[in-house]
């Protein structure tokens, strides 16, 4: 049987993109994507890209002050937002056309606009034009979700808080995840009066205790009112404003409420359930090693699928489906060891296992060391930085490497590779010292502080 396309993608996003770019660029075959948004998806547009760009931003505040400390005559100003927002929003726009062009300048056919899977070869456009392929991969990726309660329509979402009309005199952040956390370090840093709700007992679950723990202290120290085990009960319009009130029997009148408590993944309505095509309890595509789904013919990647949902990983799914499918190269994904950067601040960097799972596994010595960082501490700052690695007592491997610094993105990219290839406590510890750096720490801790 002769179809339309070799394969046909749902999703512009980063995963999308790049599963067609490979797939027509390197094997010649015939592709076609549809997105009803924009090209880039969360990552580039909503996300991670121009998140770190409003970390940037935020983060100058706290360097004016310590650039007084070091001798400079420099004088705090007013943060602009427009100004700021002006130049976002051309560098989104500007990626959205690098996108694009990378589909157009390897033969990807593309159509801006909703698809619909109507047979396991057969998609189906906004416009009612079908189009059949060999194989269907949908990417279409993750939405931000308000759980309901009464008053819930007046908060936004991260989607939104690029793209406020002023900077608010005051925000409440609701949620605990990195999403939250990440924000409130931002508006806080932009001088947005900032508080943060969370109902459970630690910001940032799931991620090693001591470090998260460090990182609620320091956002507390910077002027964040975090509440933990505090939960919104109801919101109601109060002129401009929204008053908020908590489990914790307050209340309070904020200019904006961010909520960030979840996310759910787009496969509504394109017409898997008639295919048989089997969900999750959370609504996620449930997929095999290779991200097929039960139709053989239909693929998922990305956080459609809520296996682990980060850019890089959506990215490395659409490579490993290309190497399956199209070059004869079986691929199961390797969603193991990877690192991850948190953009809170202080920042986080992490590998592995947190000092909490590894125990709960087997014999473990945990390596630590807090202090003061060089810069911050002749500038007379309290901040601390954690170093952390945790190793087995069986294999002397290190099992999790956790970072809380300035740059711990940077460091866990290269102690990634280290932690990937199974290095050992002795590896590390035989490796010479870069002086004077933050990360020397990772290489000079000697003696375990704890076995578990």
């Amino acid at each position: 049987m002769s179809f339309d396309y070799d394969l046909f993608v749902i999703g512009g996003g980063s995963g999308g993109v790049r599963a067609a770019r490979v797939a027509a660029g390197e094997t010649g075959a015939k592709v076609a994507l549809a997105e009803e948004d924009r090209y880039g998806g969360t990552c580039v547009i909503r996300g991670c890209v121009p998140k770190k760009l409003m970390v940037f931003a935020s983060e100058f505040s706290g360097m004016v002050g310590d650039a007084q400390a070091f001798g400079w005559d420099i004088r705090p100003g007013g943060f602009d937002w427009n100004l700021f927002h002006g130049k976002l929003v051309t560098e989104l726009d500007r990626l959205e056309g690098v996108y694009r062009n990378i589909l157009k300048n390897n033969g990807v056919e593309s159509f801006d606009q909703r698809a619909r899977v109507v047979d396991p070869h057969t998609v189906e456009l906004a416009d009612g034009t079908r189009k059949t392929a060999k194989h269907i991969l949908i990417a279409t990726g993750g939405r931000p979700v308000v759980p309901e309660f009464p008053g819930s329509d007046l908060a936004i979402t991260s989607n939104e808080i690029f793209h406020l009309e002023k900077l608010p005199e005051n925000i409440l952040i609701v949620g605990g995840g990195y999403i939250a956390s990440e924000f409130a370090g931002i508006m806080n840093g932009l001088g947005v009066k900032t508080t943060q709700f969370y109902r459970g007992p630690q910001i940032l679950r799931g991620f090693d205790e001591e470090a998260r723990g460090l990182i609620c202290d320091e956002m507390r120290q910077n002027g964040i009112d975090v509440r933990l085990e505090t939960n919104v009960v109801e919101m109601t319009k109060a002129g401009d404003k929204i008053r908020v009130k908590a489990t914790d029997g307050s209340e309070d009148q904020f200019d904006v409420v961010m909520y960030a408590t979840g996310r759910a993944p787009n496969a509504d309505d394109i017409g898997l359930e008639a295919l048989g095509v089997e969900r999750g309890r959370k609504g996620e595509i449930i997929v095999d090693e290779y991200s097929q789904t039960g139709v053989p013919s239909i693929y998922a990647i990305g956080d459609v699928t809520d296996r682990v949902n980060l850019t890089p990983v959506a990215i490395r799914e659409g490579m490993a489906f290309v190497e399956t499918v199209f070059k004869g190269n079986p691929t199961p994904v390797d969603h193991e060891l990877i690192p991850t950067a948190i953009f809170t601040q202080p920042e986080m960097g992490t590998v592995g296992l947190s000092e909490e799972e590894a125990a709960a596994q087997e014999s473990i010595e945990v390596y630590t060391t807090s202090f003061k960082p060089m810069q911050k501490s002749f500038a007379g700052g309290s901040q601390k930085v954690l170093m952390k690695l945790i190793v087995s007592q069986a294999t002397r491997k290190v099992l999790g490497c956790h970072i809380v610094a300035p740059g711990a993105g940077e460091m866990i990219q290269l102690a990634g590779i280290a932690v990937k290839m199974g290095a050992t406590k002795e590896d590390f510890d035989r490796t010479v010292a870069v002086h004077p750096v933050m990360a020397e720490e990772l290489v000079t801790m000697r003696q375990p502080v704890r076995t578990a």
